[in-house]
């Protein structure tokens, strides 16, 4: 191994050098390129790259310095960031702290301007289905626009002069750092506010800014700015700028005014030419209803010269009412003849009081016939006859006459039946046996059939000896 009188150097010795070496030279530059990468950490520190065609430098913006930067640092914006070149020991790679930053040109904006553009047109921001329609005659106007400057006096001027109405002024920044999030504190603000408050909820809102470059109207094509006015509830007129300024907010507001005089005369309409046309259609209406009512009473005079007068009316009613006398009396004496006649016809078919009450006398002495006393007594006695006999039939065929013959019934004790076959007079049943002259009980044995016909069997055999 060759010997060298060369100083060893740590890792750390090494890096250290590097890192003094590149910021003498580069203590401060000016760099321009694409921003990529970015992303803020939790600290508030901004990464990101810079990148032209053919490098990528790393750069840092601390917290510090991010709290001034008057834009959002997206991926795609071409800026120009002032700092130093230092190296990270620590990934041995080189960055730029940066002191300031700005976008490089009006180009690099309008690119920004045109990918924001396509992103909430994506989202569906611009669709005329969002649009409000703005109130014919709103009671009260809210304002945002910067209290200072020609902008609010030409709107409450335009305002005064055509229709004077209530108006709310919400002062903010219109550009410069804080202006994109006042701007958009101001239009939740207004339409968080109820009708209750002390301050009322606005019927419109106007949102204005006197014209100015790209970058003085940048405030109004942030994010933050275009969202909040998409979602307001409160009918929005933009009036940012020139009318050849477009910023994003004019997109999703509910409608658009070339300058802020023009959002006044958008938002009311004018008095006098109103009280103008309110006085000419009165007179229309009046002419119209004069008309109308001549024309009906020339109409009431014609039909009027068509009808009778009362008098003749009831000279008419009076005629008719004698011609009706008249037939009635031509016609009731045939009426009541025909009446009469017929009268007669139904009474020669009515049987007299006399007649009847004869042939009821004669009925009655027919029943009084049958009624005599010989005649009921008979038949009395011929039903007692009847009676007898059949009294003597029953009592021949009472069952106790037959008992007295010497036959018996036999019951069971136990339920009362009749036992009137050997077959139903079991063993050890106790039964009744009722004569002609009283009952006793008995209890039936065992059969001894078998035994008897075997006995009956041997004593009939006979003897051989």
């Amino acid at each position: 191994m060759e010997k060298t009188n060369q100083t060893t150097l740590t890792v750390s010795q090494v890096s250290q050098s590097i890192k003094r070496t590149v910021e003498d030279n580069y203590s401060y530059v000016r760099v321009r390129g694409e921003l990529s990468g970015t992303k803020r950490a939790a600290s508030g520190h901004i990464y990101f790259n810079l990148k032209d065609d053919n490098a990528v430098l790393n750069g840092i913006c601390w917290k510090g310095v991010a709290a001034n930067v008057t834009f959002d640092m997206e991926d795609g914006l071409e800026v120009i960031c002032v700092g130093k070149i230092t190296t990270y020991p620590g990934r041995s790679n080189y960055q730029i702290v940066i002191d300031s930053i700005e976008i490089a040109g009006e180009g690099a904006l309008m690119a920004l301007l045109e990918k924001r553009k396509k992103q909430f047109a994506t989202e569906g921001l611009f669709d005329e289905s969002r649009k409000q329609p703005l109130p014919f005659m709103p009671q009260i106007i809210g304002v945002v626009t910067s209290s200072t400057g020609a902008v609010i006096r030409d709107i409450l001027h335009r305002i005064e002069e055509r229709f004077p109405v209530r108006v709310i002024i919400w002062p903010v920044l219109v550009q410069g750092d804080g202006a994109k999030e006042q701007i958009a504190q101001a239009i939740d603000g207004f339409n968080h506010l109820s009708e209750h408050d002390e301050v009322p909820r606005p019927d419109l809102l106007i949102v204005a800014r006197g014209g100015g470059s790209l970058e003085d109207l940048w405030a109004f094509n942030e994010e933050i700015v275009v969202r909040a006015a998409a979602n307001s509830k409160i009918p929005l007129i933009s009036a940012v700028g020139h009318e050849t300024d477009t910023t994003l907010i004019d997109y999703v507001s509910d409608r658009r005014a070339p300058t802020p005089t023009g959002a006044a005369e958008i938002a009311v309409p004018v008095r006098a030419e109103w009280i103008a046309t309110v006085l000419d259609y009165a007179g229309r209406l009046y002419g119209a209803v004069s008309r109308f009512l001549d024309d009906r009473y020339v109409l009431v005079q014609a039909r009027a010269g068509g009808l009778i007068t009362p008098k003749q009316m009831m000279e008419n009613i009076t005629q008719r009412l004698d011609d009706w006398v008249g037939r009635f009396y031509d016609t009731a004496p045939n009426l009541f003849a025909q009446k009469q006649h017929k009268i007669q016809i139904l009474a020669g078919k009515i049987i007299s009081p006399v007649q009847k009450l004869e042939t009821m006398s004669e009925q009655l002495k027919g029943w009084v016939g049958r009624l005599r006393p010989t005649k009921i007594l008979h038949e009395i006695e011929m039903m007692e006859q009847k009676l007898s006999t059949q009294a003597q039939l029953l009592e021949s065929y009472h069952y106790k006459k037959v008992l007295a013959r010497g036959f018996a019934l036999v019951r069971s004790q136990q339920d009362g039946q009749l036992v009137t076959s050997a077959s139903s007079a079991l063993d050890n049943m106790v039964i009744e046996i009722e004569f002609s002259d009283g009952i006793k009980k008995a209890k039936i044995g065992k059969s001894e059939k078998k035994n008897l016909s075997k006995r009956n069997t041997e004593d009939n055999q006979g003897n051989l000896f």
